[in-house]
């Protein structure tokens, strides 16, 4: 095996599969990358057995073959080397070779027939959409998923397919976040997957922001996205998710209009002296106006009044002000809307304007 490219070419897939591979391993080919050369294509493969990525790139002067190469040391190598260097890697015996100019680094290596690869998948749906609407759909609900929650469902991000419209949804118990988007020709498919916390935020960092179509393929335990230079694979978390739409409070008739950056500027002056454990803040509707308080042990207090769109005589209520700030941060108008329904109730925050993404904190007792 033998192939060579600009450290730049290389250097890009490395970063898309490297992350994936986990530092401590209980097999040692685990901590290693599968490199395959067929022709002038080179792939690049990690996995943890959770999840798995595969990149592709062009290479020159290329001879086919296949090995394994440690993960961190590769990628730290071509990392490492200067701009514009040109990177050859050969393979003789069980040691590769990577050199440039007057550096050479020898690996050893593992045989390519002892890395696990994911078996083809069974009864694949897929769907097409926008890579740019994929990263928002994530980014606006991600957020509100459970880390390591005894309830292992949680610990996870829900794709919900119901004809055209994907939902992303994730709760950890105390607030909700659900983004959701039409797809043109989704079909007539009722899918629901839970894609674990550690696949999400990898399928997280993949993903760019551009207008090219990705295609997604949900399968009875996995679920894999396609570009057309890399391949991303996760097994999913087998359970059943809450019912979220039972959570989206129904009645909630007392609404609070205000806009969203002085608000959020002002709960994040609040939460200055909010409780360190508990983080909680009070909001206090009344006519034209929310008053925010925040108390902590030193007997220290904030207050701070808003002026807001609302007819709520009076009105208090608490809650987690760090997941009121994660709420206001995943929405993207100007003025957003408070629906409350009584001092016992949890908030539906959303956009003005659309429904599209709607985030439900539970209160507090304060």
């Amino acid at each position: 095996m033998r192939f060579s490219l600009s450290r730049e070419a290389l250097l890009k897939p490395l970063q898309h599969v490297v992350g994936v591979v986990e530092r401590r391993q209980t097999l040692p080919v685990l901590s290693n990358l599968l490199v395959q050369v067929r022709g002038s294509d080179l792939a690049l493969t990690g996995t943890d057995l959770e999840v798995e990525m595969l990149a592709r790139t062009v290479v020159e002067d290329a001879q086919d073959g296949e090995t394994t190469i440690p993960a961190r040391k590769f990628f730290e190598i071509v990392r490492a080397l200067p701009d514009g260097s040109r990177v050859t890697v050969t393979l003789a015996q069980d040691k590769a070779t990577v050199s440039t100019g007057r550096s050479r680094f020898t690996l050893a290596t593992l045989p390519a027939r002892d890395f696990p690869t994911v078996d083809a998948l069974e009864g694949v749906e897929r769907v097409s959409l926008s890579e740019a609407l994929l990263k928002d759909l994530i980014e606006r609900s991600a957020f509100a998923m459970a880390q390591q929650d005894v309830r292992y469902y949680l610990n996870g991000l829900l794709f919900d397919l119901a004809g055209e419209r994907l939902r992303c949804v994730a709760t950890d118990g105390h607030r909700l976040a659900l983004c959701e988007a039409h797809l043109p020709g989704g079909g007539s498919t009722k899918r629901q997957l839970i894609l674990p916390r550690k696949g999400v935020l990898e399928l997280q960092r993949l993903l760019e922001a551009g207008d090219g179509l990705i295609e997604l393929e949900l399968a009875r335990n996995h679920l894999r996205m396609r570009r057309a230079d890399v391949s991303f694979t996760s097994k999913l978390i087998d359970g059943r998710f809450p019912d979220y739409e039972a959570v989206i409070p129904i009645g909630a008739d007392k609404t609070v209009a205000i806009d969203r950056e002085v608000l959020r500027s002002a709960l994040q002056r609040a939460a200055i002296l909010s409780n360190e454990k508990f983080r909680g803040v009070k909001l206090e509707a009344s006519p034209g106006q929310l008053r925010i308080v925040a108390h902590n042990p030193e007997q220290e207090e904030a207050q701070e009044e808003l002026e807001a769109d609302t007819r709520i005589e009076s009105l208090a209520i608490g809650f987690n002000v760090t997941y009121l700030l994660e709420a206001l941060s995943a929405l993207k108008s100007d003025t957003v809307l408070l629906n409350l329904r009584d001092a016992n109730s949890s908030v539906l925050v959303r956009e003005k304007d659309s429904d599209r993404s709607r985030h439900v904190v539970m209160p507090l007792r304060l």
